[in-house]
């Protein structure tokens, strides 16, 4: 049914002075677009350019009509319905008491857009962010450094992806954690009084762990061993070195594209694609909707990313007036084996690749990321994503359950499962309609 609606001494100090000076090109980098053209266009081949005016601009603020509120509404009844009372945090996917770093900052950011919007009262604010606080500050940290990649939310011990208990945790991911600390700047720029007990909380956090040689550094447990290991991809990368740079982490290789960069031609539209490949460095490396929607809702994107953005939209638009099947790709959880899949413009070498975390390819899995539809159209307001909006709203909302993540393109049905992503970045989307960029 879907599918038929939608055919139509310098020497000595030598090593402080660069690290100090790699901290301040860093932040610089994060919120500016001319430091960052300047940088960006020293790549070589791979050469953004950021002479021309990109494709498309984000919009402006506008009004919030009705529908606008009404999704932010039932957005916000998915994580009313799946915050533990006693710990705060909220599940990652409906029912199963788990969540990671990642999510947990999604929440953070669906909190204060809530709150913004007027969806919640200060109350219910107030004791929301004072009890995530309180839990952040209890959480065990791997190897006393950082948070575990995943925790219980009930009882906040260190788990696994399958939720099973993990005592001496199983690594920490930089790229999460730059999602969280993003969160962590949007919430103490929105309430203030929340500034002292952010950085008593940060305090006890070994930041600089997170960085290396300008690098993003995850880790990760092998047996008895623990590996640290370059982490991010293109679009990723830039997004959680921004998030970084926020916090004074010398992250000036992440934070540019254009050392990594290539373009690969789809439908007409020269894409960035990744030049790191699985098979030599040990991560897929998806091109997807995920890091440039979210650098757009939540930080506004610099130079770069405004032409990086466009470009991975223009591609999706450009294959659905190709080939008439609708196309909104990003990362989100399925409801079936194998429980979560990268959506992609391109990955390791595939045009419009659908696979799992370990490469494994899934193209029959192929969805319409609903939380995609919603960034996308707030942040262009194009006839394709208002069309898209317009045809998804009536097959995946629930007034008491929240929003579902997607549809399934080869067999017309829903991917009804519910998940905080996907119901807190359609927060952040109508925030962003209503007031622009969260920080």
């Amino acid at each position: 049914m879907f599918m038929a609606l939608l055919q139509t001494s310098l020497k000595a100090h030598r090593g402080s002075l660069m690290f100090l000076i790699g901290l301040i090109l860093a932040a610089a980098l994060a919120v500016s677009g001319d430091g960052l053209a300047q940088f960006a266009r020293r790549s070589g081949s791979g050469m953004i350019n950021l002479s021309a005016a990109p494709e498309l601009s984000p919009l402006s603020p506008r009004a919030v009509s009705a529908m606008d509120m009404d999704a932010a509404r039932m957005a916000w009844r998915y994580i009313a319905e799946n915050t533990d009372p006693d710990t705060g945090l909220v599940t990652s996917v409906a029912g199963f008491p788990s969540t990671t770093l990642w999510d947990q900052g999604s929440y953070l950011l669906g909190l204060v857009s809530a709150y913004n919007l007027g969806v919640i009262d200060q109350e219910e604010f107030d004791r929301r962010a004072d009890q995530f606080l309180t839990s952040m500050a209890a959480l065990p940290l791997f190897d006393g450094k950082l948070p575990n990649k995943a925790y219980d939310t009930r009882s906040l011990a260190m788990v696994d992806y399958d939720n099973s208990p993990a005592p001496a945790g199983i690594g920490w991911s930089a790229i999460d954690l730059g999602r969280l600390l993003i969160a962590f700047r949007v919430l103490e720029s929105h309430v203030p009084s929340l500034r002292l007990p952010l950085r008593e909380l940060l305090k006890e956090w070994d930041l600089a762990a997170l960085s290396e040689g300008g690098e993003l550094m995850g880790a990760l447990r092998v047996g008895n061993e623990i590996d640290l290991l370059q982490e991010g991809r293109i679009g990723y990368e830039q997004y959680a070195a921004r998030g970084m740079a926020l916090w004074g982490l010398d992250v000036t290789q992440a934070i540019s594209a254009a050392r990594a960069v290539r373009w690969e031609a789809l439908s007409g539209v020269d894409v960035p694609v990744d030049l790191r490949r699985r098979t030599s460095f040990g991560a897929i490396s998806p091109t997807l909707s995920e890091p440039y929607m979210l650098q757009g809702l939540e930080m506004g994107l610099n130079s770069e990313g405004q032409h990086l953005a466009a470009r991975v939209y223009l591609a999706q638009e450009a294959r659905f007036h190709e080939t008439g099947q609708p196309t909104m790709v990003s990362e989100d959880h399925i409801n079936r084996s194998p429980s979560f899949l990268y959506n992609t413009v391109y990955s390791d070498g595939r045009p419009w690749a659908v696979l799992t975390e370990d490469g494994e390819h899934h193209e029959d899995l192929r969805t319409v990321s609903l939380k995609a539809v919603f960034a996308w159209n707030a942040l262009y307001g194009t006839e394709y994503t208002t069309d898209l909006r317009g045809k998804l709203v009536p097959q995946l909302g629930d007034t008491e359950a929240g929003w579902s993540a997607g549809w399934y393109t080869a067999t017309d049905t829903a991917n009804d499962i519910r998940t905080l992503n996907t119901n807190a970045v359609i927060l952040e989307a109508i925030h962003y309609i209503a007031q622009g960029p969260l920080l």
